[in-house]
């Protein structure tokens, strides 16, 4: 089964940022693989832009040479690569100045030709000033979009500066904040699953659902983004935006349609009936941590506070107990947690239904298993039901919990698309159902506040965790005070 591919019209993808690593490791890689696949077509271009002086030659050398680099040999045709090149260029411009303007808009032209995506894969404090640039320029046309990466502000009141530097220049119809999880193939199917199957939906409540488990860990450290993350840290960096947004998924009620007002504001309702956490209930309800010295597969690894060489206190590792205060999620807890250096990298959603009220089995059978829902994001993306079974064979009744599974890469065979592969034809067409809109960034950032200041008032150092490890004692504690556990994938 191979999906269908449909070309997007002729386009002008403007990269500010264009020399960074976010752009050749990711955007000309994905942008690579929709031309190769016949989605990019006709005269489309893509316009790199940086303060570093560099011919068009010497970039269209390095888009080659980062094409060779994160795209696999057998996903490539040398052919194409070339094709692709020819559509790249490179324009020197200082975002923040006066420099280079005047080049750009010569490359650009008539400003109503195609439709023109600008995309700030840059420190946010320049976001305001390139998109000033961009109006005092006449750049912004009709059919302009803008993309913005996060961090979007570090708490609600930059947030809002962020955000009102942008509008000033862009409606709000314009503005696309990506958050790459949500391009995730299982992500989507999480809609897909809970709105086109008649299974699911009818028993997605509080009667049927005894919680639900969100996790994103990655095992490795901080790499190249030691200066950004120690002023975020993991609440920052990953629930405010990734985890926030898949429990959205999860928990909203059905949107009357699939246009993305109608998607983003049931997402947005869910982010206002999340139960503050602050005060006490902070102590009770979060953990911080920090990796210290351990283990991974690469050998033996530095903790945090060595790497950064500054005694910092900003948590690698966050796990939390939220609450949704509607009539569908009452008394349903939500557990969260993410974190570097972990035991493995993994991206899921495990939802955990309630055990049978009374087993008709006797003893010999074995104990049943309540039933789980787990959709994996990363890696292996697919989706398991966790289901009883009898065990094959003969000699009486015995039973086993065994997964239903359907993996992605089985089902369906072949690449599956990188996330801003499917977010960036989606800029293009003009279709924000899987961005971020202002209201959903605010509402994020005033539950997630609190947190952050009374922590900062408190100022506790974080819960040391051995690298290789899941995560400081503390997490463990935390759900299995409600007699639940961290679910573990034993298949």
């Amino acid at each position: 089964m191979t999906a269908q591919t449909i070309p997007v019209d002729p386009f002008e993808l403007v990269v500010f940022g264009g020399t960074g690593d976010l752009a050749f490791r990711k955007l000309l890689p994905a942008l690579f693989h929709r031309d190769q696949a016949g989605q990019i077509v006709g005269p489309s271009r893509i316009i790199a832009v940086s303060r570093r002086q560099m011919s068009d030659a010497e970039y269209k050398t390095k888009t080659r040479e980062a094409i060779e680099r994160f795209v696999a040999p057998e996903d490539r045709d040398e052919s194409q690569v070339d094709h692709f090149v020819d559509r790249v260029s490179y324009v020197a411009v200082d975002g923040a100045g006066e420099d280079g303007w005047e080049d750009l808009k010569a490359r650009l032209g008539n400003a109503d030709a195609f439709i023109r995506v600008f995309y700030l894969a840059v420190n946010p404090e320049l976001f305001g000033p390139i998109c000033q640039g961009i109006a005092r320029n006449g750049l912004n046309s009709r059919e302009s979009r803008v993309v913005i990466e996060k961090p979007i502000g570090k708490d609600f009141k930059t947030a809002q500066a962020v955000n009102e530097a942008v509008g000033a220049v862009f409606d709000e119809h314009q503005i696309y904040r990506i958050d790459h999880y949500l391009g995730k193939e299982t992500v989507q199917n999480l809609m897909a699953l809970r709105f086109a199957n008649a299974l699911f939906e009818p028993l997605w409540n509080n009667a049927h659902i005894d919680h639900v488990q969100i996790t994103v860990a990655e095992d490795i450290g901080v790499e190249g983004r030691a200066a950004y993350y120690d002023t975020a840290g993991a609440l920052r960096d990953m629930v405010q935006n990734h985890i926030l947004q898949l429990l959205c998924l999860v928990a909203m009620e059905p949107p009357t349609h699939m246009d993305a007002d109608a998607v983003r504001d049931e997402k947005l309702k869910v982010l206002k009936a999340l139960t503050p956490i602050d005060g006490q209930s902070v102590e009770r309800l979060t953990v911080r941590g920090q990796y210290a010295a351990g283990a991974s597969a690469g050998g033996a690894v530095k903790a945090y506070s060595e790497e950064i060489g500054n005694g910092s206190l900003t948590e690698t590792f966050v796990s939390l107990k939220a609450e949704i205060a509607n009539w569908r999620w009452a008394g349903v807890p939500f557990y969260l947690r993410t974190g570097k250096r972990l035991a493995s990298r993994v991206s899921e959603i495990v939802v955990a239904f309630h055990e049978i009220p009374h087993s008709i089995f006797g003893s010999d059978a074995g104990s049943v298993a309540a039933n789980h829902l787990v959709i994996r994001l990363q890696p292996d993306e697919g989706v398991k039901l966790w289901i009883m079974i009898k065990d094959p064979g003969p000699g009486g009744m015995r039973l086993k919990h065994v997964p239903l599974d359907m993996s992605f890469a089985q089902a369906f065979g072949g690449r599956n698309p990188d996330a801003y592969e499917r977010l960036l034809m989606d800029v293009v067409r003009g279709n924000p159902t899987l961005f971020m809109r202002r209201d959903e960034v605010d509402a994020a950032w005033h539950w997630i506040d609190p947190i952050l200041e009374t922590w900062k008032s408190k100022g506790d150092a974080p819960k040391p965790y051995t690298s290789g490890t899941w995560g400081p004692s503390a997490s463990v504690a935390l759900i299995e005070r409600d007699g639940r556990t961290w679910y573990e994938d034993v298949a």
